[in-house]
């Protein structure tokens, strides 16, 4: 990442991708990697059991949203041949915001639609937006998957989008590429020419090469809850 865009989006006001502020909410923080022992028992294809696990955790903590994980090396995307063509992929590029099906998602700053498409597949995106902002002359991506279907009737290419502006409503696991319903947020400083699509997921020794792609989207959302220490 250039350092000419991790201080542009440092110097923004928080901005939400959510109706709502999960810094005001009882966050749960998830941890998908090889060292939570409460993923031994569940298998991430069977829909149904993690679905029952992310949101029996968000029950019990009384919390309508989880997050997590930035830069995580995962052990759930082993259930799915599409991270497994070619090298194998762990390393998560984006923040998860774990909500119920139907929750409204937000453009974070002004912009424009720059391209949207069904990524079908288990494992993969579903539907998809990508939006284009252009901040002090800066130009860069903010990406959103695992959307609802009707999500994708709306934009066009180039469409104008405000900041605040309901994009789109979290998909459910039948057409979300079969997880528990979520939103993945991730932010994209060049998109090497793809269209209505992008890595969420990298090998882990590719890692610096994307982590200089794909800056930390806590630096758009400022929430607390990921970053302690601000």
């Amino acid at each position: 990442m250039s350092k000419k865009l991790e201080q542009l989006l440092r110097r923004q006001a928080k901005a939400h991708v959510l109706p709502f502020d999960p810094d005001r909410e009882k966050c749960v923080l998830f941890d998908f990697t090889e060292d939570n022992p409460e993923l031994q028992g569940i298998d991430p294809a069977d829909t149904a059991k993690f679905t029952e696990y992310v949101f029996g955790k968000m029950q019990q903590a009384g919390s309508r949203v989880g997050l997590g994980g930035y830069k995580e090396d995962r052990s759930i995307y082993r259930h799915s041949g599409l991270f497994a063509q070619g090298k194998v992929r762990s390393f998560h590029l984006g923040i998860d915001l774990w909500v119920e099906s139907g929750t409204p998602v937000l453009a974070p700053y002004d912009g424009q639609v720059h391209s949207f498409q069904e990524n079908q597949g288990i494992g993969d995106y579903g539907p998809t937006i990508i939006l284009s902002h252009t901040l002090e002359g800066l130009q860069f991506y903010t990406l959103y998957g695992h959307l609802s279907r009707e999500s994708l009737a709306w934009p066009a290419p180039g469409q104008a989008v405000t900041a605040g502006q309901k994009i789109a409503e979290v998909g459910n696991s039948t057409v979300n590429g079969n997880w528990p319903p979520h939103l993945h947020f991730e932010v994209i400083e060049d998109l090497g020419g793809r269209s209505g699509d992008f890595p969420g997921v990298c090998a882990p020794e590719d890692r610096e090469e994307f982590l200089k792609l794909c800056p930390d989207p806590n630096l758009v959302l400022k929430l607390q809850a990921l970053d302690p220490k601000g």
